[in-house]
């Protein structure tokens, strides 16, 4: 019977001493699992990478969802980036073109082609000129005061480029239909300054709505090249 009994006592420490074993393999499995898991989290914290899930992926912007739309801008923003001269030049011959046939078309008389040609060539010339005020402005009178700077770059681009486009969009257009200098002259006197006043009730507020918004490679095109169909 005692034999029995130490049997028995021994098979029962082999029980208890198996049960801790299995509970310190346990806590060891857990607590290595916990430290993968912060060294994994720590490492993506100092990559600064998340794992992207369906909740955090941001979805592109409208315009990159367009279809063909999309393509075309995509096309025209890769030229405008590699050849940025010869795409604001195209452009602005497009522009100017499209421009002049609708003005033409909202008159009583008949269609003109020499008008349109004058009007391209015009809207050709100043292309690059502006594209590069716009640049230099975009890149001027930046004070710590967002306000300000906008204010600025308003006051500058209607000071400086307003009457001096006007003078030139006015003369050209003169100088083109077969005036002399001083006919020319004339007309530049007789028009640019209540073209300048008619300015100042519109192209303020387009001038700061295109440093705000518009690209800097495209506020040439936005701004600059619509003067002449706003007098």
């Amino acid at each position: 019977m005692t034999a029995t009994s130490l049997k028995a006592g021994r098979f029962a420490l082999r029980r208890v001493a198996q049960g801790k074993c299995l509970l310190l393999n346990s806590i060891k499995g857990r607590k290595k699992s916990s430290a993968s898991s912060s060294a994994n989290s720590s490492a993506t914290v100092e990559d600064g990478k998340t794992i992207p899930t369906p909740n955090s992926v941001a979805p592109f912007p409208l315009w990159q969802r367009l279809g063909p739309v999309s393509t075309a801008f995509g096309a025209y923003a890769r030229s405008q980036r590699n050849r940025p001269y010869w795409t604001q030049f195209g452009t602005s011959l497009v522009i100017y073109f499209c421009g002049d046939l609708a003005a033409q078309s909202l008159g009583d008389e008949d269609y003109n082609p020499w008008r349109t040609m004058r009007n391209v060539i015009i809207g050709g010339t100043c292309s690059i000129p502006a594209y590069k005020w716009f640049i230099y402005l975009g890149e001027s009178f930046n004070y710590t005061s967002k306000i300000l700077s906008l204010g600025t770059k308003v006051v500058v681009n209607q000071i400086v480029f307003t009457p001096l486009f006007n003078s030139y969009f006015f003369g050209m257009q003169s100088m083109l239909s077969g005036d002399g200098p001083m006919q020319a002259w004339e007309r530049i006197k007789q028009t640019v300054p209540i073209s300048f006043i008619n300015s100042c009730k519109l192209w303020p507020a387009i001038t700061a709505f295109s440093f705000t918004y518009i690209l800097p490679q495209y506020r040439a095109l936005f701004a600059g090249d619509d003067h002449p169909f706003t007098f």
